[in-house]
């Protein structure tokens, strides 16, 4: 078996953690973690089997010097040959296997499989939070908080066992050759490392804090150059460059002002570090020195002594450096654990029953929702459409349409009453499994920075390239996706569509969209402005294929232009939050009411905010 299958296999990378992230620091460590102790184990054994060969050495080191003062040149090799053959087979075949055990270790074990063990169940569970969690930050903050975290969780593991586990193996060796030659160095290495020890204390805590501060610093940063750059045409298009440079270098300023601190108390940290690495030789060496003169120590044991005193100064620079930046990560961890691990406030109920294909029956029964607000959303609003009935939804901005969209698609939670499928109440259904049963065009078209191919192929990840053409014609989107061509030369399906499909017109992005929908094959399909950024001759043509699409579907149409809804079975009329009319298109027409002045005063035009709150 191979190193890389022997080892890279001791942590399985993708292993999901079980539960929710905990609150606290070093419970969502073990959440972090949980699954790869058994590899961390071992590369902290192969770590400190190199500390104890650093002492070994010096010992070795030790047993020849005293061999050389014990012995005539002539007679040398031939009275320790045996030491000879040890101090070489040592240096030359032992000590570089145990180091190469713990490289091993480092960069098959821990390098290669702790990031992405994080990082999978940081995402995962961020990609669980309610879209509330995503409309209230960055998304370019979150996203360097998910890979600032796994990185600092991940660089801290390491640490621990390449540095920590090292260094007390290290210490716990040197300690016991002291004492064996003399207990008051042991007890000198003792005193001396409880200085080390408290110096420390002092000092890593404000390290913590400063790098939180520092690294909430930077994801701001982060997140204030992508928000610019996600909306890089409107920033050009309303000349507000210098606005957004001001907004970037007032970030930047804040990042480097908390850079700036972290510098300062790891300037003060690391020369006091140097003086207390400059204590431990001088007593060391200086004690094993008196020693000899009063003949209870060996000339190799000054030598021995010297080259561990030596050791572990160096060693002090190194491990103080290391838990600098351990503390520092640490500061990270939490600040990434504050934002990523809240709870998450829509999940599923205990016991929910997965969907299976429904038929298509929706009720809204007695529904309140307002987004917490007193005002908005939809009051006691109630409505029962058949299966495979399609219906309109109009009204004025803000009157709720969108509303009972999110509520069916339960992105949100009722306030009081239930949204239901085919009998079921949405909050005792799996999230996934009702949302199999939707498909979804909307106005703001969602695009991937992938190949034409793989957006529609979103709709039904399994479908083969037949399926999806035949999508694409449906929607009037395979002709345009064949004259397609990206900047790295990829054509047709394979052609990418740049971030948020920024390479397509807004009528070609919602024809992608529709393919999509259309290949998803739901029960339910809900069309929010579907055919608002297409011009009217392909909007007739899309037309004739959503009438296709919408065979023996439920559909909810929701229009500002009345002439795409005037065919369907039932138009409902939503203002402030209830229905005020329902009806045919002929029969609320024939009422001359809310809808008839709709429509006489739009004449297949669009329906206007001033027009609707007449």
């Amino acid at each position: 078996m191979s190193l890389h299958t022997r080892f890279g296999r001791m942590v399985d990378a993708f292993r999901p953690a079980e539960g929710a992230p905990p609150r606290s620091l070093w419970s969502f460590f073990r959440w972090c973690l949980s699954g790869a102790w058994p590899g961390l184990g071992f590369a902290a054994f192969a770590s400190a089997l190199g500390g104890v060969a650093d002492v070994v050495s010096a010992l070795l080191l030790g047993m020849v010097v005293d061999a050389v003062a014990s012995s005539a040149p002539r007679t040398f090799w031939a009275q320790n040959w045996g030491l000879v053959a040890l101090f070489a087979g040592f240096f030359l075949i032992l000590r570089p296997a145990i180091f190469g055990l713990s490289t091993a270790s480092s960069n098959v074990i821990i390098g290669p499989n702790i990031l992405p063990l994080v990082l999978s169940r940081l995402h995962r569970w961020t990609m669980g939070h309610a879209v509330t969690f995503f409309d209230n930050d960055f998304a370019g903050r979150l996203a360097q908080k998910q890979m600032q975290t796994a990185r600092a969780v991940t660089d801290v593991a390491s640490e621990m066992v390449n540095v920590v586990a090292f260094a007390l193996a290290s210490v716990i060796g040197s300690a016991l050759f002291l004492l064996a030659v003399d207990g008051y160095s042991a007890l000198a290495l003792l005193v001396w490392m409880g200085l080390y020890l408290a110096l420390i204390r002092f000092f890593l805590p404000r390290i913590r804090a400063k790098s939180g501060a520092r690294a909430s610093a930077r994801a701001n940063v982060t997140g204030q150059v992508v928000d610019t750059i996600t909306n890089i045409k409107t920033v050009k298009l309303f000349a507000h460059a210098d606005h957004e440079d001001q907004a970037a270098l007032g970030a930047m300023a804040g990042f480097r002002e908390r850079a700036l601190d972290f510098g300062v108390v790891s300037t003060w940290f690391r020369l006091s570090l140097m003086v207390i690495a400059g204590i431990l030789p001088v007593v060391l060496v200086g004690g094993a020195i008196l020693l000899w003169r009063e003949g209870l120590a060996t000339v190799g044991d000054v030598a021995a002594s010297g080259a561990i005193a030596m050791r572990l100064s160096q060693m002090t620079g190194w491990v103080s450096m290391a838990l600098m930046g351990m503390w520092g990560n640490i500061g990270e961890v939490e600040d990434g654990m504050r934002t990523l691990s809240p709870p998450h406030d829509l999940t599923d109920a205990p016991g929910a029953r997965s969907l299976d294909r429904v038929a298509g029956r929706v009720t809204f029964d007695r529904v309140d929702f307002a987004y917490g607000r007193d005002e908005g959303g939809i009051r006691d609003l109630s409505l029962d459409i058949a299966p495979g009935e399609r219906i309109g939804i109009i009204g004025a901005s803000g009157a709720g349409k969108s509303t009972m969209v999110a509520l069916l698609l339960r992105l949100y939670d009722v306030e009081r009453g239930a949204v239901r499928i085919d009998g079921h109440d949405l909050r005792q259904v799996t999230q996934e499994s009702l949302r199999r049963q939707i498909a979804m065009v909307t106005q703001e078209t969602a695009m991937f920075n992938r190949s034409a191919r793989d957006n529609i192929r979103y709709g039904r990840p399994d479908a083969t390239q037949d399926q999806i053409v035949a999508a694409a014609r449906a929607a009037e989107a395979h002709d345009f996706i064949l004259t397609l061509r990206d900047h790295a030369g990829r054509t047709g399906y394979d052609a990418h569509l740049g971030e948020r499909g920024v390479k397509l017109s807004g009528g070609q992005r919602q024809r992608i969209a529709l393919a999509r929908a259309f290949l998803k094959d739901s029960p339910i399909l809900v069309l929010d402005e579907a055919t608002s950024a297409l011009d009217s001759e392909v909007e007739a043509q899309v037309q004739q294929a959503l009438t296709r699409a919408m065979a023996g579907k439920t559909v909810l149409a929701i229009a500002h232009r009345l002439s795409t809804i005037a065919e369907l079975d039932r138009i409902i009329v939503i203002e402030d939050g209830r229905i005020v009319e329902e009806g045919s298109h002929d029969a609320l027409l024939a009422r001359d009411g809310r809808y008839a002045r709709y429509w006489s005063r739009q004449s297949g035009g669009f329906l206007g905010t001033e027009e609707a709150a007449q």
